[in-house]
């Protein structure tokens, strides 16, 4: 049985800011106040798991434990089929540079190693979120949203962020970097995630 919601306060787990008002906007409706790890001045733990689901944990239990308020956190990457599902957990880390993160040189990273293997389109992939809704008592809910597609080149597009430039999502012709961000947040694989998470704890 999964477990309601019923605090009247939520922390979301994060530093980034895009992340918290996006987060903000799909709860809106429930009336809940949000803080953000950030605002309450929270460690960002060190991220050590190899899954998406262990990632978030870390994230969420830190969050729960530190503050004494349900945290809710997500993880989330691209899995490239024929490079055996990298980047996956390592999505951020393959645009980390001496100068922060520069996702172009990501995106030519995987087009580079898929030329290099000779992988045949359609060059099969998905964007993946796990969220996860921690209590301070150590009770966790866990929803894993998707979204599938296929790695196109050249990077087409200047929406979204990290890697959408180069995701052509299953059944349009146009790459998350085309995509309005309102389709995009519609199809999503974080909006799979939240409807998951909303039909089981919140609605």
């Amino acid at each position: 049985m999964t477990r309601r919601f019923n605090e009247p306060k939520l922390v979301v787990a994060t530093h980034n800011k895009g992340k918290l008002e996006e987060i903000r906007n799909l709860l809106e409706p429930y009336r809940i106040e949000i803080v953000s790890a950030g605002e309450l001045g929270l460690p960002e733990p060190e991220e050590t798991e190899t899954t998406f689901v262990g990632n978030a944990r870390i994230k969420a239990h830190s969050a729960a434990k530190a503050s004494g308020l349900p945290a809710l956190a997500d993880d989330s990457g691209i899995e490239v089929d024929a490079l055996g599902g990298a980047p996956g957990v390592y999505t951020a880390d393959w645009a980390e540079t001496p100068d922060g993160r520069d996702f172009v040189l990501a995106m030519t990273r995987v087009q580079e190693e898929l030329d290099r293997i000779g992988a045949p389109a359609p060059r099969t992939a998905r964007f993946r979120c796990t969220l996860v809704l921690a209590w301070p008592d150590g009770h966790d809910e866990v929803f894993d949203g998707r979204v599938e597609g296929q790695c196109v080149w050249p990077m087409r597009g200047e929406e979204g962020h990290g890697y959408d430039p180069v995701f052509l999502p299953d059944g349009y012709e146009i790459t998350f970097g085309e995509m309005d961000r309102w389709e995009k947040n519609r199809i999503s694989h974080r909006a799979d995630a939240f409807r998951k998470l909303v039909a089981g704890c919140f609605a």
